[in-house]
């Protein structure tokens, strides 16, 4: 019997934690799930749903570097609707759209606060 992955849980480097979580729950609907300190953490969780993400403060100096930011691609049931909700809080750039791949996703893409990429999709295809 070999043991089952079950679920993972992405770290986010971010500037700021507290600002990247205000972010997440106010702009994109996400609960704190844990914070190692209230007032000034380094590194907490937020979830919606089965989604889980950590946010880990980095130093001013690693953001120096020309290093790629990471990209999340998200499953969820209904990425239109999801679209509309998140289209009035004022966080996509001006072509930000739904679109239908040729790997047979709808989905669409914009980044966090640090530039961090979030694509959410679902499939199309049965």
């Amino acid at each position: 019997m070999s043991s089952q992955l079950l679920q993972i849980h992405p770290v986010l480097p971010v500037k700021n934690v507290l600002a990247a979580l205000f972010f997440y729950v106010d702009k994109l609907g996400f609960d704190i799930a844990f914070a190692d300190d209230p007032k000034s953490p380094k590194y907490a969780g937020v979830r919606r749903g089965n989604i889980e993400i950590h946010l880990q403060w980095h130093d001013e100096s690693e953001w120096d570097t020309k290093v790629e930011r990471p990209m999340l691609r998200i499953l969820t049931s209904n990425v239109s609707e999801l679209y509309q909700e998140l289209s009035t809080k004022d966080i996509f750039h001006s072509e930000t759209k739904v679109q239908n791949t040729a790997w047979g996703t709808q989905e669409f893409a914009f980044y966090d606060l640090y530039k961090n990429g979030l694509t959410f999709y679902n499939t199309t295809k049965a």
